[in-house]
């Protein structure tokens, strides 16, 4: 009979999962990676599947057979009937006792914050945010892009980037830099023929996503248009926050108002002063800072304060992901 772990903790993106075992004093067992998890493209089952080769790796790697408790933060979990779907899923690999899902923001908020409290805005593919007190209360937006009122993520800031050049090109927009910067980081010439090309998938549509960086370089570089639309993102990140922050009661308390995923972890300074500056109007008792730690502290932070761990075991946990 083999070895439990305390937690299994597992943070599943889209694009990667990490899995690691963590013992009841906060030690990591093991660590593995897996592939993205897309329940909405492959299948639940299928999506588990993936998250399963992870897990099986890292209990080997270390002897253990279950743990007393499986917290997973999982993208897609975006209602509590998707929560309920996916920790039925998880359960029935007979992983842990018991099973808690959460959305993956909230891996990234836990991981920021030495308790459970405070709002993470998460920018990356797409956008969201969630917040938390350590009475269980939480806040939290469906971001399921434009059907539920988001603005932002990299697609959508690739999207909007692309539509001000094609205006631009043909005469129905004001001038901006973009009309040559996307298209030149394809090596085409003009909009119309980045236009034929995504339309033709002779440029794979996976690769729009890298037209987000060159948005911000254009902005930088001071063109109006695309800093407007930064402005815009940055507007969007403290309005969210902002809502989060009163439906907790928090927006008269300090409060730790985390900013991860690709797009805010870059650090671009005309969007991080521009979040800064606003919610030091909306928001002045806010403390704003970026997110580094891998989400799956975030993860086995919440398993173990599930499983009323030390603070000790908080730390040594937290030590092993920070070195």
């Amino acid at each position: 009979m083999g070895m439990t772990a305390r937690v299994l903790a597992v943070d599943a993106g889209n694009s990667k999962t990490d899995v690691a075992v963590v013992a009841a004093d906060g030690a990591v067992l093991a660590t593995a990676r897996g592939g993205g998890f897309r329940p909405p493209v492959t299948g639940v089952e299928a999506a588990v599947d993936a998250v399963a080769a992870a897990v099986e790796r890292a209990f080997t790697a270390c002897g253990v057979t279950s743990a007393e408790h499986v917290s997973a933060c999982l993208a897609n979990a975006d209602f509590p009937v998707e929560e309920e779907q996916l920790a039925a899923a998880l359960d029935a690999r007979g992983w842990g006792a018991s099973v808690e899902v959460r959305n993956d923001t909230f891996a990234i908020l836990r991981a920021g914050v030495t308790e459970p409290r405070g709002v993470a805005v998460v920018c990356g593919a797409g956008i969201n945010c969630v917040g938390m007190r350590p009475d269980g209360r939480t806040a939290r937006f469906p971001a399921l892009g434009r059907i539920s009122g988001d603005w932002g993520g990299g697609w959508g800031l690739a999207e909007e980037a692309l539509w001000h050049a094609a205006r631009a090109e043909d005469g129905r927009g004001g001038p901006t830099a973009l009309a040559r910067t996307l298209p030149a980081h394809f090596g085409l010439t003009s909009m119309l023929a980045l236009i034929e090309a995504l339309h033709l998938e002779t440029v794979a549509p996976a690769r729009r996503h890298e037209l987000t960086p060159v948005l911000f370089a254009t902005a930088a570089d001071g063109d109006p248009v695309a800093r407007a639309i930064v402005d815009r993102l940055a507007d969007e990140v403290v309005a969210m926050a902002t809502v989060a922050l009163t439906r907790l009661d928090l927006l008269e308390e300090e409060t730790p108002v985390l900013l991860g995923g690709g797009v805010l972890a870059a650090r671009h300074p005309q969007l991080d002063d521009g979040i800064r500056d606003l919610l030091a109007v909306r928001a002045p008792k806010a403390v704003p800072r970026v997110v580094t730690a891998s989400p799956v502290l975030g993860a086995a932070l919440l398993g173990l304060d599930k499983a009323g761990a030390t603070a000790e075991a908080h730390a040594r946990v937290r030590a092993h992901f920070e070195r």
